[in-house]
């Protein structure tokens, strides 16, 4: 039995399928796992999916189904969602300070991976699940185990 932490780019394969669907959900089906998210999950996937709708990939009802369906995990609390602390602001600093002038570390990831890095080290988790390359390289470079599903 593994632990995962989500990054917005690999839950979103569960909600809408695409490749690295299967892993995902593979991932997601693991007895006895959990798999956590960070609260900008929730904002990052309404993004991704108004995204998606205004370049015409889905339609307006894909869409507003796609938002019912995380609505209703989060209601049932499918994944435990980790709150952002004052620790992950400052570890997102140290991060974007080390990485995005080499590794184009955006913002946003910055504060998924320190997320991430804290529940590591706290022992919560065993790999980090992502399908942005960047983001997977600038992980592994931090110590964290990836599973890009990609």
């Amino acid at each position: 039995m593994a632990n995962y932490f989500f990054d917005t780019s690999a839950l979103a394969k569960h909600y809408r399928a695409e490749q690295g669907t299967p892993e995902v959900e593979r991932i997601l089906r693991e007895p006895g796992s959990v798999h956590y998210i960070s609260r900008l999950v929730a904002v990052e996937l309404q993004s991704v999916f108004a995204l998606k709708a205004r370049t015409q990939e889905i339609t307006t009802q894909d869409l507003q189904q796609l938002q019912k369906h995380i609505a209703t995990d989060f209601a049932a609390r499918r994944f435990p969602v980790v709150r952002m602390l004052q620790r992950h602001f400052q570890e997102a600093e140290r991060l974007l300070k080390k990485h995005a002038p080499s590794k184009a570390l955006r913002t946003l990831d910055s504060l998924q991976l320190a997320v991430a890095l804290s529940l590591n080290r706290e022992g919560k988790i065993d790999h980090f699940v992502c399908a942005d390359d960047k983001l997977c390289k600038v992980a592994e470079d931090e110590g964290l185990s990836v599973v890009n599903p990609s």
